[in-house]
């Protein structure tokens, strides 16, 4: 029984290596170049000046950083959530037997197969201040002309816009199969008794969801927190520093400024925020599924 204990082990740790080696090469060990690269002055050539903690002590009175920071928590405040409720909305429309169903599941689902940037281009195009399809539908009804490029709020509600189109579709498919895996034989019990369908989804269909919609909340957090593509391509972070986010400034930081050993500071303070957040996530949800 050892020897096949032992032969199992080492079949485990062959099947494993390969996806343990991609994990050590593309992503433990750059975690590790970056921490290190945080401690020191770089501009990526030459010989690195050691600063210790003096990265992270200019980060503390960098008033962009702190303006970074405060507009990703903005952006996930807005575009995690409007997207959990689109999502599920589209889920539950979507999981109802209607002609041409398989069809408006590939449109809603289509941006999120579409690349980051690709998506980017053309919301820039349809947001555009002056030829843009948005404005052109919002000056009849007396909404327009808005200035997506040129204020900070518009540009903003522009990128949380985009980043609920993109999200969706993802959503929407999660929700979908989670929806699919609840039992019929309890929305019969509840049509029995008399429930009506806001009863039906507040008490059953929503509770039911707790577990995917934590693990959407999640992801859909980690992802606000790096978003990056449609903030480039759309507003390059501007107007002024109002759309300006963590991964963008940080990008700007190591590669425009080459200031790369303030930039992997950046990207240390990020992956500890969105670690802390992530196990708090945890740990509140650990404590409803007990209670």
């Amino acid at each position: 029984m050892r020897g096949r204990r032992g032969r199992e082990a080492a079949a485990g740790l062959l099947f494993a290596a390969p996806a343990v080696a991609v994990f050590a090469v593309f992503m433990f060990w750059p975690l590790i170049r970056v921490v290190w690269l945080s401690f020191q002055q770089t501009r990526g050539f030459g010989i690195a000046k050691w600063v210790g903690l003096g990265n992270y002590q200019d980060i503390l009175a960098d008033t962009v950083f702190w303006r970074a920071l405060l507009n990703t928590a903005l952006y996930t405040a807005v575009s995690v959530p409007l997207c959990l409720v689109a999502g599920l909305a589209a889920a539950l429309l979507l999981n109802r037997a209607m002609p041409g169903r398989g069809l408006f599941r590939a449109v809603f689902y289509l941006p999120a197969v579409i690349s980051g940037v690709s998506s980017a281009i053309i919301a820039a195009w349809m947001f555009n201040e002056d030829l843009g399809v948005v404005n052109k539908v919002l000056e009849p009804l007396g909404l327009g002309p808005v200035h997506w490029q040129s204020e900070g709020m518009p540009a903003m509600l522009s990128l949380v816009a985009v980043g609920l189109w993109i999200g969706l579709g993802f959503n929407m498919v999660v929700y979908l199969a989670a929806l699919q895996g609840i039992p019929r034989h309890v929305y019969e019990a509840a049509r029995c008794d008399g429930a009506s369908w806001w009863q039906t989804l507040r008490s059953i269909t929503i509770p039911s969801l707790g577990p995917t919609t934590f693990f959407l909340v999640v992801i859909g957090v980690i992802n606000s927190f790096q978003v990056f593509d449609i903030v480039y391509v759309m507003t390059g972070g501007g107007p002024g520093n109002a759309t300006t986010m963590l991964v963008t400034y940080a990008y700007s930081t190591g590669f425009e400024q080459r200031q790369q050993g303030y930039a992997s500071a950046i990207g240390v303070v990020l992956y500890l925020i969105v670690l802390a957040m992530t196990l708090l996530q945890w740990r509140v949800n650990k404590r409803r599924d007990v209670a």
